[in-house]
Protein backbone atom coordinates (compact mmCIF):
# COMPACT_ATOMS: atom_id res chain seq x y z
CA UNK A 1 0.00 0.00 0.00
CA UNK A 2 1.47 3.72 -0.93
CA UNK A 3 1.74 5.50 2.42
CA UNK A 4 -0.87 9.29 2.77
CA UNK A 5 1.09 12.24 4.19
CA UNK A 6 -0.05 15.27 4.98
CA UNK A 7 0.73 16.62 1.69
CA UNK A 8 -2.13 15.43 -0.61
CA UNK A 9 -4.99 16.86 2.05
CA UNK A 10 -3.13 20.32 1.53
CA UNK A 11 -2.77 20.09 -2.38
CA UNK A 12 -6.87 18.62 -2.42
CA UNK A 13 -7.86 21.70 0.13
CA UNK A 14 -5.91 24.03 -1.84
CA UNK A 15 -6.82 23.06 -5.49
CA UNK A 16 -10.89 23.09 -4.03
CA UNK A 17 -10.21 26.89 -3.30
CA UNK A 18 -8.48 27.87 -6.44
CA UNK A 19 -9.89 25.98 -8.96
CA UNK A 20 -12.93 28.06 -9.66
CA UNK A 21 -10.74 30.96 -9.67
CA UNK A 22 -8.30 30.11 -12.09
CA UNK A 23 -11.24 28.49 -14.29
CA UNK A 24 -13.10 31.82 -14.39
CA UNK A 25 -9.84 33.88 -15.10
CA UNK A 26 -9.06 31.75 -18.46
CA UNK A 27 -11.76 31.16 -20.93
CA UNK A 28 -10.34 28.56 -21.88
CA UNK A 29 -11.51 26.48 -19.04
CA UNK A 30 -14.55 28.01 -18.25
CA UNK A 31 -16.74 25.13 -18.49
CA UNK A 32 -14.04 22.54 -16.43
CA UNK A 33 -15.82 23.52 -12.94
CA UNK A 34 -19.04 22.13 -14.48
CA UNK A 35 -16.82 18.71 -15.71
CA UNK A 36 -14.72 18.71 -11.75
CA UNK A 37 -18.39 19.23 -10.70
CA UNK A 38 -18.86 15.03 -11.99
CA UNK A 39 -15.50 14.22 -10.77
CA UNK A 40 -15.93 15.07 -7.83
CA UNK A 41 -19.34 13.23 -7.40
CA UNK A 42 -17.31 10.33 -8.98
CA UNK A 43 -14.86 10.56 -6.19
CA UNK A 44 -16.79 10.29 -3.64
CA UNK A 45 -17.64 6.65 -5.19
CA UNK A 46 -13.84 5.93 -5.72
CA UNK A 47 -12.63 6.72 -2.45
CA UNK A 48 -15.12 4.44 -0.66
CA UNK A 49 -14.25 1.51 -3.49
CA UNK A 50 -10.60 2.08 -2.57
CA UNK A 51 -11.03 1.17 1.16
CA UNK A 52 -13.23 -1.39 0.07
CA UNK A 53 -11.20 -3.43 -2.86
CA UNK A 54 -7.73 -1.76 -2.53
CA UNK A 55 -6.92 -1.83 1.14
CA UNK A 56 -9.24 -4.65 2.06
CA UNK A 57 -9.14 -6.49 -0.90
CA UNK A 58 -13.13 -6.96 -1.79
CA UNK A 59 -14.32 -6.73 -4.97
CA UNK A 60 -17.39 -5.51 -5.91
CA UNK A 61 -19.41 -4.75 -9.67
CA UNK A 62 -22.49 -3.42 -8.20
CA UNK A 63 -21.81 0.25 -6.83
CA UNK A 64 -23.43 1.95 -9.21
CA UNK A 65 -26.50 0.50 -7.30
CA UNK A 66 -25.77 2.29 -4.32
CA UNK A 67 -24.99 5.34 -6.35
CA UNK A 68 -28.69 4.59 -8.10
CA UNK A 69 -30.61 4.18 -4.35
CA UNK A 70 -29.35 7.23 -3.00
CA UNK A 71 -29.87 9.05 -6.39
CA UNK A 72 -33.74 8.39 -6.63
CA UNK A 73 -34.01 8.20 -2.57
CA UNK A 74 -33.41 12.09 -2.93
CA UNK A 75 -35.62 12.37 -6.11
CA UNK A 76 -38.39 10.44 -4.67
CA UNK A 77 -39.05 12.38 -1.76
CA UNK A 78 -38.08 15.38 -3.34
CA UNK A 79 -40.18 16.04 -6.12
CA UNK A 80 -43.36 13.64 -5.13
CA UNK A 81 -43.44 14.78 -1.24
CA UNK A 82 -41.84 18.20 -1.40
CA UNK A 83 -39.81 17.19 1.83
CA UNK A 84 -36.55 18.64 3.01
CA UNK A 85 -33.46 17.30 0.34
CA UNK A 86 -31.07 17.41 2.99
CA UNK A 87 -33.01 15.06 5.44
CA UNK A 88 -33.87 13.38 1.98
CA UNK A 89 -30.07 13.07 1.33
CA UNK A 90 -29.61 11.66 4.61
CA UNK A 91 -32.61 8.86 3.93
CA UNK A 92 -31.05 7.86 1.17
CA UNK A 93 -27.29 7.16 2.95
CA UNK A 94 -29.58 4.86 5.23
CA UNK A 95 -31.40 3.26 2.97
CA UNK A 96 -28.34 2.38 0.90
CA UNK A 97 -26.22 1.76 3.97
CA UNK A 98 -29.40 -0.53 5.52
CA UNK A 99 -29.32 -2.84 2.14
CA UNK A 100 -25.57 -2.75 1.95
CA UNK A 101 -25.55 -4.71 5.38
CA UNK A 102 -28.38 -7.14 3.96
CA UNK A 103 -26.62 -7.75 0.67
CA UNK A 104 -23.02 -7.58 2.58
CA UNK A 105 -23.58 -9.90 5.27
CA UNK A 106 -23.93 -13.34 2.80
CA UNK A 107 -22.33 -12.00 0.07
CA UNK A 108 -18.93 -11.07 1.69
CA UNK A 109 -18.50 -14.79 3.10
CA UNK A 110 -17.57 -15.15 -0.95
CA UNK A 111 -14.17 -14.37 -2.44
CA UNK A 112 -12.94 -13.50 -5.22
CA UNK A 113 -14.71 -13.51 -8.48
CA UNK A 114 -17.98 -14.96 -6.89
CA UNK A 115 -18.14 -11.89 -4.67
CA UNK A 116 -17.42 -10.35 -7.84
CA UNK A 117 -20.58 -11.93 -9.61
CA UNK A 118 -22.75 -11.31 -6.24
CA UNK A 119 -22.19 -7.81 -6.42
CA UNK A 120 -22.84 -7.50 -10.08
CA UNK A 121 -25.98 -10.02 -9.99
CA UNK A 122 -27.02 -7.15 -7.28
CA UNK A 123 -26.54 -4.47 -9.17
CA UNK A 124 -28.52 -5.55 -12.25
CA UNK A 125 -31.20 -6.36 -10.48
CA UNK A 126 -31.61 -2.85 -8.74
CA UNK A 127 -30.98 -1.32 -12.40
CA UNK A 128 -34.07 -3.55 -13.36
CA UNK A 129 -36.10 -2.12 -10.46
CA UNK A 130 -35.57 1.68 -11.57
CA UNK A 131 -36.14 0.40 -14.91
CA UNK A 132 -39.63 -1.53 -14.33
CA UNK A 133 -41.34 0.28 -11.28
CA UNK A 134 -42.56 2.96 -13.34
CA UNK A 135 -44.81 4.26 -10.74
CA UNK A 136 -42.21 5.47 -8.74
CA UNK A 137 -39.45 5.73 -10.51
CA UNK A 138 -40.55 6.76 -13.63
CA UNK A 139 -39.18 4.24 -15.48
CA UNK A 140 -36.99 3.99 -18.47
CA UNK A 141 -38.34 8.17 -18.65
CA UNK A 142 -36.95 8.86 -15.83
CA UNK A 143 -37.74 11.82 -13.33
CA UNK A 144 -37.38 15.49 -13.67
CA UNK A 145 -38.64 18.18 -11.44
CA UNK A 146 -36.20 17.22 -8.50
CA UNK A 147 -35.41 20.64 -6.44
CA UNK A 148 -31.71 22.09 -6.07
CA UNK A 149 -29.92 22.87 -2.65
CA UNK A 150 -29.76 25.54 -0.36
CA UNK A 151 -27.86 26.26 2.72
CA UNK A 152 -29.53 28.54 5.22
CA UNK A 153 -31.85 30.29 2.34
CA UNK A 154 -28.48 30.53 0.12
CA UNK A 155 -29.75 28.67 -3.17
CA UNK A 156 -26.63 26.96 -4.37
CA UNK A 157 -27.68 27.83 -8.26
CA UNK A 158 -24.62 28.21 -9.61
CA UNK A 159 -21.67 25.52 -10.90
CA UNK A 160 -19.41 27.12 -8.87
CA UNK A 161 -21.14 27.50 -5.36
CA UNK A 162 -22.15 23.47 -6.32
CA UNK A 163 -18.47 22.67 -7.00
CA UNK A 164 -17.53 23.93 -2.87
CA UNK A 165 -20.38 21.82 -2.04
CA UNK A 166 -19.34 18.68 -3.67
CA UNK A 167 -15.67 19.24 -3.46
CA UNK A 168 -16.10 19.82 0.61
CA UNK A 169 -17.88 16.47 0.79
CA UNK A 170 -14.51 15.17 -1.16
CA UNK A 171 -12.70 16.36 1.14
CA UNK A 172 -14.03 15.75 4.01
CA UNK A 173 -14.89 12.02 2.86
CA UNK A 174 -10.77 12.03 2.17
CA UNK A 175 -10.11 12.94 5.47
CA UNK A 176 -11.96 10.68 7.19
CA UNK A 177 -11.13 8.18 4.98
CA UNK A 178 -7.43 8.52 5.60
CA UNK A 179 -7.76 8.54 9.60
CA UNK A 180 -9.27 4.97 8.61
CA UNK A 181 -6.33 3.61 6.85
CA UNK A 182 -3.81 5.17 9.45
CA UNK A 183 -6.26 3.56 12.90
CA UNK A 184 -6.47 -0.14 13.99
CA UNK A 185 -8.46 -0.55 11.69
CA UNK A 186 -6.96 0.13 8.43
CA UNK A 187 -4.03 -2.60 10.01
CA UNK A 188 -7.41 -4.67 9.95
CA UNK A 189 -8.35 -3.86 6.60
CA UNK A 190 -4.36 -4.69 5.38
CA UNK A 191 -4.32 -8.13 6.80
CA UNK A 192 -7.89 -9.35 5.41
CA UNK A 193 -6.43 -7.85 2.10
CA UNK A 194 -2.97 -10.25 2.82
CA UNK A 195 -4.98 -13.30 3.68
CA UNK A 196 -8.36 -13.63 5.51
CA UNK A 197 -7.23 -16.90 7.06
CA UNK A 198 -4.00 -15.26 8.48
CA UNK A 199 -5.63 -11.83 9.28
CA UNK A 200 -9.09 -14.43 11.45
CA UNK A 201 -5.67 -16.00 13.09
CA UNK A 202 -4.38 -12.92 14.40
CA UNK A 203 -7.60 -12.16 16.39
CA UNK A 204 -9.07 -10.00 13.64
CA UNK A 205 -13.01 -10.16 13.10
CA UNK A 206 -13.04 -10.74 9.40
CA UNK A 207 -17.03 -10.79 8.75
CA UNK A 208 -17.19 -7.23 11.16
CA UNK A 209 -14.61 -5.36 9.49
CA UNK A 210 -15.43 -5.98 5.89
CA UNK A 211 -19.30 -5.14 6.45
CA UNK A 212 -18.30 -2.05 8.02
CA UNK A 213 -16.05 -0.97 4.91
CA UNK A 214 -18.89 -2.60 2.57
CA UNK A 215 -21.46 -0.57 4.09
CA UNK A 216 -19.38 2.55 4.34
CA UNK A 217 -18.32 2.80 0.41
CA UNK A 218 -22.34 2.32 -0.41
CA UNK A 219 -22.78 5.31 1.88
CA UNK A 220 -20.67 7.36 0.21
CA UNK A 221 -21.94 6.12 -3.53
CA UNK A 222 -25.43 7.22 -1.98
CA UNK A 223 -24.12 10.44 -0.66
CA UNK A 224 -22.83 10.78 -4.44
CA UNK A 225 -25.83 9.81 -6.08
CA UNK A 226 -27.89 12.18 -4.20
CA UNK A 227 -25.66 15.04 -4.89
CA UNK A 228 -26.09 14.11 -8.49
CA UNK A 229 -29.79 14.34 -8.53
CA UNK A 230 -30.02 18.03 -7.07
CA UNK A 231 -27.66 19.22 -9.60
CA UNK A 232 -28.98 17.89 -12.78
CA UNK A 233 -32.42 18.05 -11.40
CA UNK A 234 -33.40 14.68 -13.44
CA UNK A 235 -32.50 11.18 -13.14
CA UNK A 236 -32.85 8.16 -15.27
CA UNK A 237 -31.31 4.41 -15.15
CA UNK A 238 -29.15 4.84 -17.72
CA UNK A 239 -27.04 6.18 -15.56
CA UNK A 240 -26.69 3.87 -12.95
CA UNK A 241 -26.12 0.85 -14.91
CA UNK A 242 -23.63 -1.91 -15.28
CA UNK A 243 -21.35 0.20 -17.37
CA UNK A 244 -21.40 2.81 -15.01
CA UNK A 245 -19.70 0.60 -12.26
CA UNK A 246 -16.99 -0.91 -14.87
CA UNK A 247 -16.29 2.60 -15.40
CA UNK A 248 -15.74 3.42 -11.68
CA UNK A 249 -13.22 0.37 -11.94
CA UNK A 250 -11.66 1.65 -14.32
CA UNK A 251 -11.04 5.06 -12.63
CA UNK A 252 -9.91 2.88 -9.85
CA UNK A 253 -7.22 1.13 -11.83
CA UNK A 254 -5.85 4.51 -13.59
CA UNK A 255 -5.54 6.08 -10.58
CA UNK A 256 -4.35 3.09 -8.27
CA UNK A 257 -6.63 1.65 -6.01
CA UNK A 258 -4.25 1.19 -3.33
CA UNK A 259 -3.96 4.50 -2.26
CA UNK A 260 -7.27 7.03 -1.30
CA UNK A 261 -4.82 9.74 -3.48
CA UNK A 262 -5.14 7.42 -6.65
CA UNK A 263 -9.08 6.96 -6.29
CA UNK A 264 -9.11 11.08 -6.60
CA UNK A 265 -6.51 11.19 -9.49
CA UNK A 266 -8.11 8.48 -11.68
CA UNK A 267 -11.80 10.06 -10.79
CA UNK A 268 -10.54 13.36 -11.76
CA UNK A 269 -8.39 12.24 -15.11
CA UNK A 270 -11.21 9.86 -16.07
CA UNK A 271 -13.63 12.00 -15.86
CA UNK A 272 -12.12 15.19 -17.63
CA UNK A 273 -11.38 12.34 -20.57
CA UNK A 274 -15.08 11.40 -20.50
CA UNK A 275 -16.03 14.28 -21.63
CA UNK A 276 -12.76 16.30 -23.63
CA UNK A 277 -12.14 12.97 -25.57
CA UNK A 278 -13.99 10.13 -25.51
CA UNK A 279 -17.31 11.00 -26.07
CA UNK A 280 -15.84 11.21 -30.11
CA UNK A 281 -15.28 7.56 -29.71
CA UNK A 282 -19.28 6.80 -28.48
CA UNK A 283 -19.84 4.32 -31.07
CA UNK A 284 -16.13 2.18 -29.76
CA UNK A 285 -16.95 3.34 -26.06
CA UNK A 286 -16.58 -0.11 -24.44
CA UNK A 287 -13.36 -0.88 -27.18
CA UNK A 288 -11.78 2.15 -25.60
CA UNK A 289 -12.27 1.68 -22.26
CA UNK A 290 -11.49 -1.99 -22.13
CA UNK A 291 -8.10 -0.38 -23.81
CA UNK A 292 -7.50 1.67 -21.13
CA UNK A 293 -7.97 -1.00 -18.50
CA UNK A 294 -5.98 -3.10 -20.20
CA UNK A 295 -2.95 -0.34 -21.10
CA UNK A 296 -2.92 0.74 -16.97
CA UNK A 297 -2.75 -2.81 -15.75
CA UNK A 298 -0.36 -3.90 -17.74
CA UNK A 299 2.45 -0.92 -17.42
CA UNK A 300 0.96 0.69 -14.59
CA UNK A 301 -0.24 -1.77 -11.75
CA UNK A 302 -0.57 0.61 -9.03
CA UNK A 303 -1.76 3.26 -11.61
CA UNK A 304 -0.89 6.61 -11.87
CA UNK A 305 -0.30 7.37 -8.05
CA UNK A 306 2.15 4.55 -8.27
CA UNK A 307 4.41 6.82 -10.96
CA UNK A 308 6.45 8.54 -8.56
CA UNK A 309 7.81 5.01 -7.05
CA UNK A 310 8.30 3.92 -10.00
CA UNK A 311 10.53 6.31 -11.56
CA UNK A 312 12.60 6.13 -7.93
CA UNK A 313 13.12 3.12 -8.48
CA UNK A 314 14.57 3.74 -11.67
CA UNK A 315 16.60 6.47 -11.09
CA UNK A 316 17.83 4.45 -7.65
CA UNK A 317 18.68 1.03 -10.05
CA UNK A 318 22.00 0.02 -10.38
CA UNK A 319 24.12 1.11 -13.49
CA UNK A 320 24.98 -2.18 -15.15
CA UNK A 321 28.96 -2.65 -15.67
CA UNK A 322 28.83 -4.02 -19.61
Amino acid sequence: MLKIGKLPIVILAVFIIIFPWIARLIPAIANYTDIMVFAGIYCLITIGLSLLMGYAGQISVGHAAFYGIGAYVSAILTARFGLNPWGCMFVGILVSAGIALLVGAPSLKLRGHYLAMATLAFGIIIYIVFNQETQWTGGPDGMAGIPGLSIFGFDLDSVEKYFYLVWGFVLAAFIFSVNVVQSGTGRALRAIHSSESAASAMGVNVSKFKIMVFVYSAALASLAGSLYAHYMNFVNPATFDLFFSIKLLIMLALGGMYTLWGAVIGAGIFTFLSYEWLHYFKEFEVFVYGAILLVVVIFLPQGLAGVPGMIKGWLGRPKSNE
